[in-house]
């Protein structure tokens, strides 16, 4: 009997423990402190950007004040030439990182692309691109995220415990 105890037990600390690996998407602002803005040089942003590792899941954010946009283009050929995209996004928008590749993202408000307010988020091989409908679904913000796992962990602890005693019992 104290052997289906253990294994029960053992199994739901498994669980546990995918639960909280599995739930450790990152959340990121793009230029940090700096945000989306036209940057002191024009590499400010790539350099930002290859400083992180992007993952599947997590989230960016693209915060600003006054007037400025955002948008996102289709292609590297795109994002090279500044072309203007189609959609545009206002201030506070999060972009939801939802399949590897690459995604290119600029500002088309007068020049500011030219003098290097754009950015490519690339997750996995850059071969791949994501279409800009992937990210139209909003996600939750940090605190949101973390409030899920802990409640993720919290009834993943009680099952356990409750798994543990059926099975002992």
């Amino acid at each position: 009997m104290a052997s289906n105890y253990n294994m029960g037990l053992i199994g739901c600390l498994v669980v546990v423990l995918a639960l909280v690996k599995g739930a450790t998407a990152d959340f990121y602002v793009v230029g940090d402190n700096l945000g989306w803005t036209i940057p002191p040089n024009t590499s400010f942003y790539s350099e930002w950007a290859s400083s992180k590792d992007f993952e599947i899941g997590d989230q960016v954010l693209f915060n600003w004040t006054g007037t400025d946009n955002l948008g996102e283009v289709s292609s590297l050929a795109e994002y090279e030439n500044c072309t203007k995209p189609g959609i545009v996004f206002g201030s506070g928008f999060t972009a939801n990182l939802v399949t590897s590749g690459s995604r290119f993202f600029i500002s088309s408000v007068d020049n500011n692309c030219e003098r290097g307010q754009k950015v490519i988020i690339t997750v996995g091989s850059p071969t791949n691109t994501s279409s800009v409908f992937d990210i139209l679904a909003p996600g939750p913000q940090p605190s949101g995220a973390s409030s899920v796992t802990t409640i993720g962990v919290l009834l993943a602890t009680f099952s356990a415990i409750v798994g543990s005693v059926l099975s002992y019992a």
